[in-house]
């Protein structure tokens, strides 16, 4: 039986900012900007990218960046109304996420259940933060993605799936080409339209409920 499954980022799509970034912004070094420029660029892999930024951070802060991102952080308008919209339609709603488990976990709670989201760890038992990697390449990918998105399409869908992504980012970008319908915006968007990626842009979750409206009454 096919299905319709929506694989959704979390940083910058979920959230309307970056928390990696402000994290870095607020708490890291000089050093932490070249290398968000080589993952930008994809001169270095996501996995490196993000682990050698964290690195720069002591475990210490752990307390005073959730404190931080719990005050600054704002989900997307929109976002609670479509959960509940793919729940009562049928689709499978999973949230992929380049981001950080003692991050993202607390930012959904009460949103999404934790068995739908995929993200990565981070270890505070050093004296830098380590982040860990659950949801690495398979083998048909050595993007060095971190949490591989295209492995996790692979491995939670079949080809006869309808697939839906939503993201705004590089690290959307190949779970992208493995989709039926992308909803981007940012830099997803103009890499979609670059690349000519079927996709509709979005800003709120508002626009993806009438996108998903549109494609039922046309019975797509």
């Amino acid at each position: 039986m096919t299905k319709n499954v929506i694989f959704c980022d979390f940083d910058g799509t979920i959230t309307n900012n970056d928390n990696i970034i402000a994290i870095m912004k607020k708490f890291a070094p000089p050093e932490w900007l070249a290398l968000k420029d080589g993952v930008l660029s994809q001169q270095i892999s996501v996995q490196e990218g993000v682990g050698k930024m964290f690195a720069l951070l002591p475990s210490s802060l752990k307390e005073e960046i959730i404190r931080f991102l719990k005050e600054t952080a704002s989900i997307r308008s929109g976002f609670q109304e479509f959960v509940r919209y793919a729940e009562g339609n049928g689709y499978e709603l999973f949230i992929v996420s380049g981001g950080i488990d003692f991050f993202v976990y607390p930012l959904l709670e009460g949103l999404v259940p934790p068995e739908r989201i995929y993200c990565n760890g981070a270890d505070f038992s050093g004296e830098t933060i380590k982040i860990l990697w659950p949801h690495e390449c398979d083998e048909q990918c050595d993007n060095g993605c971190g949490c591989c998105k295209p492995s996790l399409l692979r491995k939670l869908t079949s080809k006869e799936d309808y697939k839906l992504v939503i993201g705004d980012s590089v690290t959307d970008l190949a779970i992208s080409q493995l989709a039926d319908q992308v909803i981007a915006r940012d830099f997803l968007l103009e890499k979609c339209r670059e690349l000519g990626f079927p996709h509709k842009e979005f800003v709120t979750f508002h626009d993806v409920m009438e996108f998903l409206e549109k494609k039922a009454e046309v019975g797509i």
